[in-house]
This record gives structure tokens, sequence and C-alpha cells, in this order.
């Protein structure tokens, strides 16, 4: 009792105590909360229908696609560039994906396992076409193929002791299959609502009736046209007000689904010195000797040296080389060289010593069986000797093959699958001994790993010209001294002139050039410079402030510096008017207006075609045949006007038209004949008019795609990632 008597007395003081302890809870949960929220916030690249993209799972589709691309073209790697243009690629064709499902839900359409499988089953997909399981004879997709590989597949899997290369090569063909597989239903799903779409566009017989009958009622017009080039633009005042006007008036225009950065940069092209340039003079006079000496080891010449090109000790095409020393290698004869000389496209010096000339097969077909493993040489041999006479007394190659755990399969061994790589010493001698082969025979190659391959090969196909070739190619670089000097003197600069306005003032005197760009935020690029992905993410940046001047980045192939100032942004879904490409439209639709009211106000006092004749600047043409079907050219300014053929169509033989607003410039215009063509309004007429008609249709609806994406809320985040 006393006890509880205690904790009464200090109730006020517990419950204080309690309540904070539950607060602290709360708030701790809350700020776990706001934090998880954040870090969420900060993995966002995107959204879609009000869902989130995730950076992680938007790589993943990126690294799925990156896989098949190498698969399909038989890349080691991808360039920087390669995959900024899969990411582009794998957004647009989600953000397209999910439009279209999120559309086909709404209409009940779906893609069956059944259909999939109908699809593979007759190869209606262009997507099969980009698989290896092909018709040997045809080249179209072969379903047998692709389920006698899924078997093989399947058996390898569970197949013990298989060499590791074979699996590797099965599992990025089933790779390669499931990506194809499930983009086959996602491609049919879009067939369906793009049918869905097309169908529901229909010609009724007034509309094919009138429709033929524009289209062969011809008349022969007497047409005064008077071009806007006959006012000057330095004559037309053109205020904002105009401009804002128009920018209103054909606003819809320049909707965008894109934030946008309005910027001023200066660029510097760090170039090399004279004495840069005579250091590599010097260097590459050097190169040419010891090239043109006897017993050169070219290998190792063209790398010390720094050479662009690999050197390959095998024979290459001339189109595995650089396109300028593609079109000289054939001026050199074999054990001679030329150079060095500059090359100005892409500013290198160049030193090309061809070795030999060969005629060679481009494709060569054959088989393969590796005997590998084995410790004693002689016994390995033996065993190749073996199978050599086994062969060539007729036994199968595939029965022989199986023995050894391997297909024995059919394959083409082509230029472009090894030209391009760092070939091995062992494929070296390999390949070597396989253009060397002739078609029909059956040889042993003992490699320098001591394994032995035996090939047969089958057919040899496309001689083409290949090359023992040795190139140095070297970049016309500055030093890190000249770098250096450019880099302090921009930085002083920079430093010197804080504000825009200063920049501005002070560019040209110190050598330097202030440009404009209005980015969107999908241009990757500043300047159409290379590596410029850390300011691009600083412009955009939430926290970067108007008229904020950057850091100086180095940029390019390391050879650009480049500073820039935000002077504007828009995250408006409108491209604004102060951006310089929509600037020149509304200014040029300004301009047009203008001056077609001038010349409109004159021809309002004209009453025959004579008369518009008068005007100062006006040219006279005969124009036959005009239809509401057919584009009207007046050859007198070089100009097709499709506002004339509406005009000359509306009205008969006689009648005087005045004022029509052309592209070019303004058109009076009497008719002055009108009759009928010989065509006849048959079935087959009839069918081509509502093609026609229908065709137009479609073609008028075709940014349904644009503004679906409008109404799906799209917001993209990329560029705050790469």
């Amino acid at each position: 009792m006393a006890t509880l008597q205690k904790i009464r007395s200090k109730g006020a003081l517990l419950i204080l105590v309690v309540g904070l302890a539950l607060f602290a809870f709360i708030a701790e949960e809350a700020v776990r909360s706001l934090s998880s929220s954040k870090a969420e916030s900060h993995q966002r690249i995107g959204e879609i229908y009000g869902n989130t993209i995730n950076v992680q799972d938007f790589n993943k589709l990126v690294d799925e696609q990156a896989n098949v691309t190498k698969i399909l073209y038989g890349l080691d790697n991808l360039t920087e560039e390669q995959m900024q243009q899969l990411r582009d690629q794998v957004w647009n064709t989600n953000v397209s994906n999910a439009i279209i499902a999120h559309q086909a839900e709404e209409l009940g359409l779906t893609v069956t396992d059944a259909e999939v499988q109908d699809i593979i089953k007759n190869g209606r997909s262009q997507l099969l076409s980009q698989t290896p399981f092909r018709n040997e004879q045809t080249g179209a997709f072969d379903v047998a193929q692709l389920n006698k590989f899924l078997t093989d597949y399947k058996a390898a899997k569970e197949q013990a002791g298989q060499p590791a290369g074979a699996l590797e090569y099965y599992d990025k063909l089933y790779q390669l299959w499931q990506f194809i597989e499930k983009n086959i239903r996602i491609e049919a799903l879009g067939n369906k609502f793009n049918a869905l779409l097309n169908n529901s566009f229909i010609a009724n017989p007034v509309a094919v009736q009138m429709g033929f009958d524009d289209a062969n009622r011809e008349k022969t017009i007497l047409v005064a046209s008077v071009p806007y080039s006959t006012i000057s633009d330095a004559d037309v005042e053109i205020s904002d007000a105009d401009l804002k006007a128009k920018y209103d008036e054909e606003k819809a225009l320049f909707e965008t689904l894109q934030p946008t950065r309005d910027i001023k940069y200066i660029d510097v092209a760090v170039k090399a010195s004279e004495a840069d340039r005579a250091q590599l003079d010097a260097e590459m006079a050097e190169v040419a000797e010891q090239l043109a000496a006897e017993g050169a080891d070219y290998a190792s010449i063209v790398r010390k040296n720094g050479s662009t090109v690999t050197y390959q000790p095998i024979p290459v095409r001339g189109e595995y080389l650089p396109y300028d020393i593609n079109n000289r290698i054939d001026s050199v004869a074999p054990g001679t060289q030329v150079g060095p000389y500059a090359n100005a496209a892409d500013n290198t010096l160049n030193i090309i010593r061809v070795n030999a000339k060969y005629s060679l097969p481009d494709s060569i077909q054959l088989r393969q069986i590796v005997i590998d493993g084995m410790a004693d040489a002689a016994a390995a041999q033996r065993t190749a000797d073996s199978i050599i006479n086994a062969l060539n007394a007729g036994a199968p190659f595939d029965t022989i093959a199986r023995k050894y755990n391997q297909s024995g399969d059919e394959m083409w061994l082509t230029s472009a699958q090894y030209e391009r790589g760092n070939i091995e010493e062992n494929s070296r001698e390999l390949i070597r001994a396989i253009n060397a082969q002739q078609a029909g025979t059956t040889q042993k190659v003992v490699l320098p790993n001591k394994n032995i391959v035996i090939n047969r090969v089958l057919d040899r196909r496309a001689f083409v010209d290949k090359y023992d070739v040795a190139v140095v190619k070297r970049p016309i670089d500055f030093s890190n001294e000249t770098f250096n000097k450019t880099y302090n003197d921009f930085s002083q600069f920079v430093a010197s002139n804080q504000k825009l306005e200063d920049l501005e003032a002070n560019a040209v005197q110190a050598g330097y050039n202030v440009q404009a760009q209005t980015l969107t935020a999908i241009d990757h690029r500043v300047a159409n410079l290379t590596s410029t992905r850390e300011l691009f993410r600083w412009i955009f940046n939430e926290d970067t402030k108007a008229n904020e001047i950057s850091d100086i980045y180095t940029v390019g192939n390391n050879d650009h510096l480049i500073v820039a100032c935000l002077v504007g942004r828009n995250d408006s879904h409108y491209t604004p008017l102060s951006t310089q490409g929509v600037n020149d439209y509304v200014k040029g639709k300004v301009m047009t207006d203008k001056k077609s009211a001038r010349i409109i106000e004159k021809m309002e006092k004209c009453n025959d075609i004579k008369s518009a004749l008068a005007i100062a600047g006006a040219q006279a043409d005969t124009l036959r045949r005009i239809s509401f079907s057919s584009p009207v050219f007046i050859a007198s300014i070089g100009a097709n006007e499709p506002a004339l053929s509406g005009a000359v169509s509306a009205v008969g033989k006689g009648s005087f038209v005045k004022g029509i607003r052309g592209e070019s410039g303004v058109y009076a215009f009497q008719v002055i004949d009108e009759g009928l063509t010989e065509a006849k309004f048959d079935d087959a007429a009839k069918d081509q008019q509502k093609q026609t008609i229908i065709h137009h249709a479609i073609n008028a609806a075709s940014r349904f795609m644009q503004t679906l994406q409008f109404k799906a809320g799209i917001e993209d985040k990329r560029y705050l990632f790469f």
C-alpha cells in the first residue's frame, strides 16, 4: 500500500516522464520515416502514372539491354556513349510500354501465353530475326532450332563436368532468348493497341466521293505571286508584345516533357603549341626509322609509341583500319611505308608500314575438335592423328566430336569476329592456320598452350584483300606545360570576372567567346562536348542559382576547358520564349504576319489579276492541272504552296481571288479553265481513295502518343544520376 501511495503521489511527474518517453519514441520513428523517405527520394529516377521508377530497377533494365547488345554484336564492352544511348532507349521504351499497358488495361486488351507461343511457333515477330535460331538455307527463324537449343541447354545445365566456356555460351544464348520472349509479349500488346487505334479510322462513302471529285477536278490558273522577300526585314518593327502574343497563340507547339535551362558559357580548346608539334615531329621521324629497320618488332614499336591503332600480327581488311588509313593503304607497295604525314580530319600524325598483302576469304565455314587436358604431349599427338585418320576414312565428324564432349557443329569464322579484338597468341596461330587451309581438308594445329585443334574447312567465301600492316597514328597533342598555361590563363580571367556581364564585356579582348545554349534534361552534353556530365548536373541542380558561375571543368578528351553561367531555368511543360530556337521560330512567324498584312492591304485595292500583277515585286505564273489533292509549286519563287490548292478548288472558272497567304508570299489568282480527268470512279478508285483518307487521318492523329505522355504525368530525373 505504501508503494502504491508513493506512486500516486508522483502521478503528475510519471505522466510527464512517460509522455516525454512516448514523444521521444514517436519522434525517433518520425525521423526514421523521414530519413527513409528522403533516401527513397534520392533513389527516384522518375515517375509515370504516379508510380515511382527506382534507379536500381532502371539500371537492371539497362544492364539487361546491355548484355543482349553485347551478345548480338559480339562485344566485350560498351563505351560510355553507347551506354548513354542504351539508357535513352530503355527509358523511352519503358515509357511507351507503360503507356500502352495502361491504355490496354482500360480497354481490356491482353496477350495470353497461348498467343505468345503461337507467335513464336509461326515466327510472326521481327524480334525473332535477332536470334541465332534460324534456318541455314532461308535465314528465317526456325522454331525447331529454338526447341533444340532449349533441350540442349537443359541437358547441359544438368550434366556435370561441362567445360566452363560451353556453359557460359549456353547461358548467354538463354539470356538472349528470355529477353526476346519477354519483349514478344510487349510487342504483341503494342500491336493490338495500334491495330485497335488504326481500325478506328474509317472513310464513309460521301467522303470517298468528295475526295475523288476533288482529286480529279483540275483547273488552270493565272497567279500573281508577291514574295515576302519584297519587303526588307529591316523595315518591319517587332516588339516584345508581338512575340509574346504569337507565342501564346502557338503555345501548344512548345509543349514539352523536359525541363530546360538557359546557359551562357566559354569553351576553351587546348591546342598543341609550336614547341609541342616540333617535339612530336622529331619523335615520329625516329619511329619511321624504327619501322623501316630490318627485323623490326612492329607490335612493340606501335605499342610503345602510343598509336591509337593496334597492330594485329595477322592479315586484316582495310575496313578494319581508320577511314583515312584505308583510303591510302592500296597506294603503299608491300615492303614499303609512307609518313609521317598529318591528317587534319582527326588531328593526327601518321605512318603506314605495309609488310604484305594477301587475297584471303572473308568467311570460312568449319568444324573443330579440341584435344586438351593431356599431360603427355606424345599421347595428345597420337590421339589427334587417329582422329584425323578416322575422319579421312569417312567417320561422321559429330560422332567423333561427341566422344570428346564436343558438338562439332558447323560454324563460320568471319574477319569481323577477330579484327577489332586483342588477339592472344593461341588464337592468332589458329586463325593463321584456318586462313591457309583449303576447303575440303582436315588438319591439326598445335597451339602454344599445347592444345591441339583439329579443323575441317568446309567452305571459303568472299575473297578480299588483307594486309599485314603496322600503323602508328598519334594525336597532335599538347604537353602538360601547354595545358597548365592554358588553364592558368583561363582561370585568372574567370577569377577576375565573377559576373556574367563582366565575362561578356571582357571575353573578346582576352581571346575568348561567350556562347549561349538552351539545354533540355535529355541533352546529356554541354556545348556538344563529351565528359560534361558533372557540369550538366550542376546546371540542373536545384541549388544552382540564376546568374551563378560554375567552376572550370576539364571536358572532352581532357582537351577542353569550360565555364558556364546559369541564365534561366524552366520547369514548366512549355519551352519558354527565351529559348533561342523558339524565339527564332516565333520571330519568323511574326515577321511573316506583318509582311503578309502589308501585301494583303495592297491587294485589297485590286479587282482583277492585271491589277494584282501591277503590285511591286509581283511575279506571274500560269499553273495547270491544279486540284485539291495536288501540291501547287510556284516556279517563279521556287515554293510549294498548299494554301493555293484549297483556295483554287473552292471556286469556278472565271473567278478572281486575292489575298491568299502562303508560306513564301501572298497570292492572287484567276481561274482561266477547268475540267475533269478521265479517271473512272470504279471499285479500285473507291478503295484507293478510301485508303488515302484513312492514311491522312492516321497521320493527323500521329501525335497521340505524345498526348498520352503528357497525361501520364511523366517525371524524368535521369539527369541527376547519369
